[in-house]
């Protein structure tokens, strides 16, 4: 120990011990996805700024934690950024330096029975603070969300169904810093232990409790994936391999086709030849075509990303248009100051457009769904907005295209698992060139993942449910709890620092005495 205390005695040294340590919890997300690690990948974390011999010091370890977990959840972004993820990281890092500080605030040296009490409670409720913050999408949004990494475990999920993702980041978080205590503090190993048995019978509670999704009937919805189609006639040829893989659909009572997500590259209106093949796929399969239209409008300027319902006679008129585009992706922020991102990186050459508002659409036989488009099914709310508006199915169009050979197709998967646990209804998830997925109601897997390298279309049989989720019904009820719980701690600090102030610093012993029998003051 005291080998590893003399070696972390360097600034640089401990700085990247922190990163190290903060980029752990990247095992518990795809493609590794050891979920179990989530609940000790933040210990060495934790144990790193608890140790810190300074508050400045703490907020370093917060810092540059931060970074190493930004950089390992967002690393398959390098083709697209390089140099610029680091800076990203660098600025978004800074969101857990105050973390870092709380961390020693509370569990340095030897914290009483109570001040470790607090800690199950604080720390977890700064984390999920974070991630409020750096979910906003101007910030890149809600991915590598700690409780996004239990998106295949079952009890998780029905939690998940009560709090959200939020609560299974609190959740995580909490496990974390009780077993740091059962380490590093003998003396807090009673309230550590008696914290992971209430966090186990509360989880257990709201598992029992939280209602079940009751299915009440099933629809029948095709993916298709077309694959990689590259060159420079690749939307034409992407269609015809899209047209080519929906057409055999015909025959298998399917419901609804799902394409994935700038399977179309032009405008409609300005090919109507394709807008007539839809329609005549959609007569052939006797289902409606979702298609995702990736173009510059012909009736008002600009590119939109589009989800677009074709009928047997056409375009039915639902039509949604992406509203959180991909920062750098579809975008550049303050493009006159950081344009210069399109020379080191794929970063967006033009801005695209966004849309005004979600939207339900009809595709008949009763049912009702509600499109996402690319990353924004990694926003808990956008989900539970539409099952609030009436959708019977989530639907998630994809592409990934940009990303093959890296984890992220299959964290992009996992997070419609969440979506469906949360909102209780199905949700599929359609994709270019993989990966493609469905889950059921419960959040549980269904049918066969279609991986990268599939070009196919593979039918679902869906059950549908209906009734409200816990999440659904309250929202984000432990972000809320967790704002109030820092409030409070604002509150007892600051009365804490204006009653040191008034007191001020307390002699170390009786007054000396002058010649003249007057106390002197007290030196400073």
């Amino acid at each position: 120990m005291r080998t590893i205390d003399h070696w972390l005695t360097s600034p640089w040294r401990r700085s990247a011990a922190a990163a190290l340590a903060g980029a752990l919890p990247v095992l518990a997300f795809p493609a590794p996805s050891l979920w179990w690690c989530a609940y000790v990948a933040l210990v060495p974390w934790i144990l790193l700024a608890r140790s810190a011999p300074t508050g400045r010091r703490a907020v370093y370890d917060g810092w540059w934690g931060g970074i190493g977990f930004l950089v390992a959840v967002h690393h398959w972004l390098l083709p697209s950024l390089h140099v610029f993820i680091f800076l990203i990281a660098a600025l978004l890092g800074l969101l857990w330096a105050p973390w870092g500080w709380l961390v020693r605030r509370f569990l340095g040296g030897v914290p009483s029975p109570g001040r470790a009490a607090a800690a199950l409670l604080v720390l977890p409720s700064a984390w999920l603070a974070v991630e409020l913050v750096r979910s906003w999408q101007g910030l890149g949004g809600p991915w590598g969300m700690l409780g996004a990494s239990q998106w295949q475990v079952d009890p998780a999920l029905r939690l998940a169904s009560v709090g959200g993702v939020w609560l299974l980041s609190f959740l995580v978080v909490a496990v974390n810093v009780a077993v740091a205590l059962l380490l590093a503090v003998r003396a807090s190993r009673v309230p550590a232990v008696a914290s992971l048995a209430a966090t186990a019978v509360a989880a257990s509670a709201a598992w029992v409790w939280a209602p079940r999704p009751e299915t009440d009937g099933r629809v029948r919805i095709a993916v298709v994936q077309p694959g990689i189609v590259a060159g420079q006639d690749s939307p034409d040829r992407r269609f015809d391999r899209e047209e080519q893989l929906t057409r055999p659909l015909a025959g298998r009572n399917v419901d609804l086709v799902v394409w994935g997500e700038s399977g179309v590259g032009f405008d409609l209106d300005d090919r109507p030849d394709l807008a007539r093949r839809l329609a005549a796929l959609s007569r052939e399969t006797g289902a409606d075509v979702l298609v995702n239209v990736d173009a510059r409008r012909s009736d008002r300027p600009g590119i939109y990303k589009s989800s677009v319902l074709i009928g047997p006679h056409g375009r039915t008129g639902d039509r949604y248009d992406k509203m959180r585009l991909v920062p750098f992706g579809e975008y550049i922020p303050a493009r006159s100051l950081l344009g210069w991102a399109t020379s080191v990186g794929r970063a967006a050459g033009e801005d695209r457009h966004r849309g005004a508002a979600q939207t339900v659409m009809n595709v008949g036989h009763g049912l009702r769904v509600g499109p996402l488009i690319c990353f924004e099914t990694a926003f808990p709310d956008m989900s539970r907005h539409l099952a609030g508006n009436g959708a019977d199915v989530l639907l998630g169009q994809s592409s990934t295209s940009s990303f093959q050979g890296s984890w992220a197709p299959e964290q992009h998967a996992s997070l419609a698992a969440l979506r469906a646990a949360e909102t209780g209804r199905p949700m599929v998830h359609s994709t270019l060139t993989g990966v493609s997925a469905v889950y059921g109601p419960d959040g549980r897997r269904l049918g066969p993942w279609l991986g990268t390298d599939a070009s196919t279309a593979h039918v679902y049989d869906v059950p549908l449910a209906h009734g409200v989720t816990p999440y659904v019904r309250y929202g984000d009820w432990p972000v809320h709890g967790a704002l109030l719980v820092l409030a409070a701690l604002c509150v007892t600090e600051g009365v804490r620092a204006l009653r040191l102030r008034r007191s001020g610093p307390e002699p170390i012993g009786p007054p000396a005495r002058t010649v003249h029998g007057s106390p002197a003051r007290p030196s400073r």
